[in-house]
């Protein structure tokens, strides 16, 4: 067991969903699924501390350390940080990079296309040490090539840690998932308008 959550509500100021229980193993793939607004970022959000935990609770294994790749990562503007320097920030650089990111390896990453800088935010989570990885809708901005590329990654990297996937797309998922869990009916139906609730 990686992670094991047990009657988790979460939101911002008020809860937008919960409970959920479920348990992450070592080489397993989870997907969320579940109807737009119905809180799966939130949940996502609240392993990392930017949503409010209200009532159950989130237990790692000893020493487990999570990387997440966020539904909209922040994108440095005229920032000097290369795609190799970005890798070193985050504990990632000493993987052999795929050709598709080594070609890029010293271009600045405020230089990227969106489907460039997708592809290197997910593999920076998998070629880091965190054994525990939270991917929200990591197939935003990439093409078809993008697509299964990313899903050969997920289903390589995956022998020693756990992954946590919210998407859209129903084929991607259905390639890497080993399970899925829908959370659409633990929505809670009064909305914080302060939070983001997809």
């Amino acid at each position: 067991m990686l992670l094991k959550i047990s009657g988790l509500v979460v939101g911002y100021t008020t809860p937008i969903i919960g409970p959920l229980s479920f348990t992450l193993c070592a080489g397993q793939a989870l997907g969320i699924v579940g109807a737009n607004g119905c809180g799966k970022s939130t949940l996502l959000k609240s392993f990392y501390g930017q949503a409010r935990i209200f009532s159950g609770s989130v237990e790692r294994a000893p020493g487990i350390s999570l990387a997440s790749q966020q539904q909209h990562p922040v994108r440095l503007t005229d920032t000097p940080v290369s795609v190799l320097d970005y890798l070193r920030l985050l504990g990632a650089e000493k993987q052999a990079l795929p050709d598709r990111l080594a070609a890029l390896m010293h271009k600045r990453i405020d230089t990227l296309s969106g489907g460039q800088y997708q592809l290197l935010a997910v593999w920076a989570c998998l070629a880091s040490s965190a054994r525990v990885v939270l991917l929200d809708e990591p197939t935003n901005n990439l093409d078809p090539e993008g697509v299964t590329l990313l899903a050969s990654w997920l289903r390589e990297r995956r022998d020693d840690r756990g992954l946590l996937l919210i998407s859209h797309d129903a084929d991607f998922m259905s390639a890497v998932c080993d399970a899925s869990i829908n959370v659409t009916d633990q929505h809670h139906s009064d909305l914080d308008p302060s939070g983001d609730a997809t």
